[in-house]
């Protein structure tokens, strides 16, 4: 079947913007037709391919379509290079990629920016979700640390996120006086980034095995922000994991050092972050990708030899 190109492109534009009148602001279109070219579509799919809700949704059959009409805006553009200039007033191709907080406070930005010609469409999640937005069509490209590619995906190794549970230095003191045991751990406030975020949790859960007991289970501040994070536990709301922390040589802005907090242990907590992309030839993707691997080259922790050979 063949699809049409401007029907394709008003389906992208609403799950983009979130709605049609959006859409028809981005396409410089009415609403009215905005409308009638999802109607159209869906009749050529006979199927329903958005949820008339706010936002706008994708269904199902939907999605499938969305990651077509992705690909067809990400080929035509790179046609249109090839071709060379014209008189048109040529836009650049929108690429949504997804990415975990800490990464993009820290040394995602700086890669995005050395790609000329291309605007980014940043997509937030934690970085065991952000892998769930590639078959949908959402993102071509994801910083997740699940290693496994995503059918029609691939999947690159990019280094280690490491973290240290640490708190303010007074707060330590006085929530852990004797160390950070199970009982003190459980009534010490714990700082998390959201509820989906396991890293205190998952370090909780190797002091409680270590010792023989049960997990604590801390009351919680949700922090949602990784400056806002490291604020908390800097300012003493509680305790949290501290990092990203770079690799030797490397500065991260958002994370300067502060001799007001201190490790609570000598635990370092590694998260390895991998990039998967979609499986599809492109020029403009692999200049994304490329400046992204190349980026965490420069900022991340490399797994030992031993740990690369597992």
């Amino acid at each position: 079947m063949r699809w049409d190109s401007g029907q394709l492109a008003a389906l992208a534009a609403v799950v983009a913007e979130g709605s049609f009148e959006g859409a028809a602001r981005a396409l410089h279109v009415t609403p009215s037709a905005v409308s009638q070219r999802i109607r159209a579509l869906e009749a050529a799919a006979g199927a329903v391919l958005v949820r008339r809700s706010r936002p706008v949704r994708a269904t199902d059959p939907g999605r499938v379509l969305l990651r077509l009409a992705r690909q067809v805006e990400l080929l035509g553009a790179e046609a249109a290079d090839e071709l060379g200039p014209t008189d048109d007033d040529r836009r650049p191709v929108t690429v949504p990629v997804a990415v975990n907080a800490d990464s993009l406070a820290t040394w995602v930005l700086p890669a995005l920016a050395a790609v000329d010609g291309v605007v980014f469409d940043v997509h937030v999640a934690d970085q065991d979700r952000t892998v769930d937005l590639l078959p949908d069509g959402a993102v071509m490209a994801a910083v997740t640390s699940r290693a496994e590619p995503v059918q029609g995906c691939t999947s690159t190794p990019l280094g280690l996120t490491r973290y240290r549970p640490s708190a303010r230095r007074d707060a330590a003191v006085r929530w852990f006086p004797d160390g950070p045991t199970p009982d003190a751990l459980d009534s010490a406030p714990m700082v998390v980034f959201a509820r989906t975020d396991d890293l205190q949790d998952r370090w909780l859960r190797d002091v409680a095995a270590a010792a023989g007991t049960a997990v604590p289970d801390p009351p919680r501040h949700h922090v949602p922000s990784t400056a806002e994070f490291l604020d908390a536990v800097r300012h003493g709301l509680g305790w949290g994991m501290w990092g990203p922390l770079p690799r030797a040589g490397a500065r991260f802005a958002v994370l300067e050092p502060d001799a007001d907090v201190v490790a609570l242990d000598d635990t370092v907590v590694e998260v390895p972050l991998h990039l998967q992309q979609w499986r599809l030839r492109s020029t403009v993707l692999d200049r994304v990708t490329d400046a992204l691997r190349e980026a965490a080259r420069r900022a991340l922790p490399q797994p030992s030899a031993a740990d690369a050979g597992q």
